[in-house]
């Protein structure tokens, strides 16, 4: 089964200093629809303008994990882990039993972009958790780099469920494959540019949810440096 999640649908909000879409429901954007897929509970495509950010605020019992697009994003949070977010980097925080932080623009001239993603744990009231990597985004044009899973295979960072995720940067031209497993389900977000995938051609924010499927996903690109994520995850 393929289900097909275009950008336009998402839900929206904007406050000025945020814009952000809503794959899936998530604070006032609700639609009984669009609960998640499997462990995939939220992913927010956000903008935040100079000087705007989210105050300090709580989560419990959720891995949370924030790719930047472009700009810088400064966090910190109750754990005691602070620091600047730039584009290329992945930022993992487990919130366990309980953390509070916050995240602001860290820069005062130019908007931060980013997605920020939300996987139901394996298990309940972790110890909260925090790791930080760069991923440089020319090093992975036309080949899958390993972002998350959970072992922390290939140097990337180890999170407590069943899932990885993995991206890949494609210039117009550039030829990628995704082989899938039936027993598994896939989710595919495009976050930048413009991509064929077999005979659909998604833009910046549009997805696709397989399950059940054990074909190859056949990705071309179109639009320039378009980056996409693929989220493995368990049935």
């Amino acid at each position: 089964m393929i289900v097909e999640r275009p950008a336009g649908a998402r839900g929206e909000v904007d406050m000025g200093w945020l814009h952000s879409r809503h794959t899936f429901s998530f604070g006032h954007y609700y639609d009984p629809a669009w609960m998640g897929f499997g462990v995939l509970r939220v992913i927010n495509d956000d903008t935040v303008a100079p000087g705007g950010g989210f105050a300090p605020h709580r989560h419990a019992n959720m891995e949370i994990i924030s790719v930047v697009l472009d700009g810088a994003l400064a966090h910190k949070d109750s754990a005691g882990n602070e620091g600047v977010i730039r584009a290329g980097d992945v930022q993992w925080m487990s919130a366990g039993h309980g953390i509070e932080h916050s995240e602001y623009n860290g820069s005062d001239a130019a908007p931060v972009h980013f997605l920020q993603v939300w996987i139901q744990p394996a298990r309940l009231n972790h110890a909260p958790a925090y790791d930080q990597k760069h991923f440089a985004p020319d090093a992975r044009r036309g080949r899958w780099v390993l972002l998350a899973s959970p072992d922390g295979a290939d140097g990337s960072i180890g999170i407590r469920q069943d899932a990885s995720l993995r991206a890949t940067r494609l210039l117009p031209g550039d030829a990628l494959d995704a082989a899938l497993d039936p027993a598994r389900r896939y989710w595919l977000h495009v976050a930048t540019g413009e991509v064929a995938v077999g005979k659909r051609v998604l833009a910046a924010g549009d997805a696709l949810g397989l399950s059940g499927e054990g074909a190859v996903l056949a990705l071309r690109g179109i639009g320039a440096a378009s980056d996409v994520l693929l989220f493995d995850l368990p049935a």
